[in-house]
């Protein structure tokens, strides 16, 4: 039983990195979710400033078509003041030309503070495609980097699972199940009895129980905690153990000692039951 409560041992070391790992594996993805949000947050940032700027580029063409159209109005006003013959004529045609022109300052200035956001989100649309592009090459790094961990530790996961093979062969299939579900749970499968304690889960054992676990000719699960249990000496812990038998020996020798006792006192004519209500008066 000793080389299989050492073979159970390895198995628990085995099997503790082996979870350990597969869980390493199955997290590992996760390790780019931040560079994947950053990106997607990226991404949508520039089609919304994408749209903003196509929305002022439309207003900034509709300002400079409409200052076009204002300013050649002006112009034909002014080439019109040549050709007037009344003074009314020439009123109507002044303020043709003033309106004209407050117009065209007015629509400046509105062209000019619109062409000035246009150059700003142009420049935010650069730097936000630059930053996407970054971001992509980053993320493509770190996926490759992470794949090649990944088969890496695939690798190893599969010198483990031989590993589990190799000390699991020579013992039954049932209890293997059992050992790997409590190594999964509590990362313990096999631990001390230390006195009558489960050193797993610390609850004393019954005496019997923690006698059959020190006889180790068997595999025991604790009652408590499930995990398999060998012996393991500690100082002044012979004098915890007995063997069943002999207290069974002592319980038996008192019993008869009892009867003995009795059976004189049966034997004796003036010992009857009006005796002992006397006595018990």
């Amino acid at each position: 039983m000793k080389e299989v409560f050492d073979n159970l041992k390895k198995l628990q070391d085995v099997l503790a990195e082996k979870y350990a790992l597969q869980n390493e594996i199955e997290e590992a993805p996760k390790r780019l979710t931040a560079q994947k949000e950053l990106l997607e947050r990226l991404k949508k940032e520039f089609i919304e400033k994408n749209t903003e700027y196509e929305q002022v580029k439309s207003k900034v063409g509709a300002l400079r078509t409409e200052l076009a159209e204002v300013e050649m109005a002006r112009e034909k006003s002014e080439k019109g003041m040549d050709d007037i013959t009344t003074h009314r004529e020439y009123e109507a045609l002044d303020k043709e030309i003033k309106d004209a022109t407050e117009k065209s300052h007015a629509l400046r200035k509105d062209l000019e503070i619109e062409e000035k956001i246009l150059a700003e989100l142009d420049d935010t649309l650069k730097m936000n495609h630059e930053m996407i592009q970054s971001q992509e090459t980053d993320l493509q790094e770190s996926e490759t980097s992470l794949d090649n961990e990944i088969t890496q530790q695939k690798a190893h996961l599969t010198e483990l699972e031989k590993q589990e093979l190799e000390y699991s062969k020579d013992i039954d299939s049932e209890i293997i199940f059992k050992f790997k579900r409590i190594v999964k749970s509590k990362k313990e499968g096999i631990v001390a009895v230390k006195g009558k304690v489960c050193d797993g889960c610390h609850m004393i054992l019954p005496a019997q129980f923690a006698n059959d676990v020190r006889v180790g000719d068997k595999i025991v699960f604790c009652p408590y905690c499930s995990r398999i249990l060998f012996y393991e000496e500690i100082e002044g812990d012979e004098e915890q153990y007995y063997q069943i038998e002999d207290t069974g020996n002592l319980v038996d020798s008192d019993d008869d000692e009892w009867d003995e006792d009795f059976d004189d006192d049966d034997d004796d004519d003036s010992y009857n039951d009006q005796d002992v209500v006397k006595e018990l008066d």
